[in-house]
């Protein structure tokens, strides 16, 4: 007989477990959100993904997570300024919402916390599949983040800034956004703070019928803390989707994009930038489901590597069946600025449908040295030389973005990280 063993836990999964027992009592939920959270925890002890599971083969959470932080209740976050003049700001500091909200026409606002209370958020708390491990650490301990609904065919004149910030310890927050028939929206999701942490951060999206919805992604924790996120969209019927996403922090991160065309004429856009440094790791993966026909979609990643910084862009796509005439693209490009730098891309179809466009590439690749001499040529230093030519490779992605106003806070995000790390 063959006896198979529970291998011995972690320091890290050993402190999740024991900071649930402790904190149990402390978090919101019905019946049937503690339910949700004991099957979270049993996920957990079974264990941490490792590379022997697909999705999580390139980050080996279990090797990689080696501590977590208690969580602590005398942490301070401060709200910081919107990216964007103007923004309505709904904060979250150190996981806890603002008991007050701000007054939008067309928005209805309610914390999180009070979902939990009533149980009426206990239906999305349910695992994304088999490996979640996300979804399970933040079901398990989430206590609050905010409910927000936009009404049909409201067309919103200033963005809303979702902030996340912490300062230290543990934060597991959720962020839940329908957006009605018709309307439009920018939303900025702003995950930052200071000090050694660890944080989880679930937001989830819904369009509906022809909703137009830009949502920026900006990522910047500091290099002592660890951020796992996850971004889930259902995109209706001739509703556009621009998701911008930006990591320019965090020691170790995974920021995960599971994104599913529900109706026909749903179009998807990705764009995304990843500014890796120091000795850190970030890890992009995305599953993005074509269920349905007449969709398109297309993705393009952009990576700068330096220091000995490790990235990771997985890319899946799946064209269902009945998916006919999808039209989807995807590319990962990457820019090696050091020798001990490294990316790893694993670009995926998997199509059963007979009509589509679909396509992929990946490229790897190091300063061209001939652009570098044309400009040097021109009495432009090389430090400078390179700067222009690095900023050059992913501004691009930026200026894809219709907003003005919006451009020019994400270049400012990136001369901001470009100043420390350039």
């Amino acid at each position: 007989m063959n006896m198979h063993t529970q291998p011995q836990r972690t320091p890290a999964e050993t402190a999740l477990i024991d900071a649930f027992g402790d904190r149990l009592s402390l978090l919101p939920g019905d019946g049937a959100v503690m339910l949700k959270r004991d099957d979270a925890i049993e996920a957990i002890k079974h264990g941490l993904p490792t590379r022997r599971i697909e999705s999580w083969h390139y980050t080996d959470l279990r090797r990689l997570l080696k501590a977590v932080p208690e969580f602590d209740p005398a942490a301070t976050a401060k709200a910081i300024a919107p990216i964007v003049d103007g923004s309505t700001v709904l904060s979250l500091l150190n996981g806890v919402s603002s008991a007050k909200a701000p007054v939008v026409e067309g928005v209805s606002v309610q914390r999180l916390s009070e979902k939990l209370t009533d149980g009426s958020i206990a239906p999305g708390l349910d695992p994304y599949g088999n490996d979640d491990a996300i979804g399970a650490l933040n079901t398990a301990f989430v206590a609050d983040g905010y409910f927000v609904e936009v009404a049909d065919g409201a067309e919103l004149e200033k963005p809303i800034e979702l902030q996340n910030l912490q300062a230290g310890g543990q934060t597991h927050v959720r962020l839940a956004v329908r957006v009605g028939t018709g309307a439009k929206a920018v939303i900025v999701e702003r995950q930052a703070g200071e000090g050694a942490a660890l944080t989880s951060s679930v937001s989830e999206l819904v369009l509906g019928e022809g909703a137009e919805v830009t949502w920026l992604i900006v990522q910047e924790q500091p290099e002592t803390a660890t951020h796992l996120a996850q971004f889930k969209a259902h995109i209706g019927k001739n509703a556009k989707l621009t998701l911008f996403v930006m990591n320019a922090g965090g020691k170790l991160v995974r920021q995960e994009i599971m994104v599913r065309t529900t109706g026909e004429g749903a179009d998807f856009q990705l764009r995304g930038i990843n500014l890796l440094a120091g000795d850190t790791h970030t890890d992009v993966t995305m599953v993005l489901d074509h269920a349905v026909p007449h969709t398109t979609s297309t993705e393009i990643v952009r990576n700068v590597v330096t220091g000995k910084a490790r990235g990771v862009f997985q890319g899946r796509i799946n064209v269902h069946q009945y998916a006919q005439k999808t039209n989807a693209k995807m590319a990962c490009n990457t820019l090696l600025l050091s020798d001990d730098g490294e990316f790893s891309t694993k670009p995926e179809l998997e199509i059963f449908a007979d009509d589509v466009v679909c396509g992929h590439g990946a490229t790897v690749t190091e300063i061209d040295h001939d652009h570098l001499f044309y400009l040097m040529a021109r009495g432009v230093d090389e430090k400078s030389a390179r700067g222009l030519l690095v900023k050059a490779f992913v501004a691009e992605v930026i200026e894809e973005l219709d907003d003005e106003t919006i451009v020019e806070a994400l270049e400012a995000k990136l001369d901001e990280w470009f100043v420390t790390h350039g």
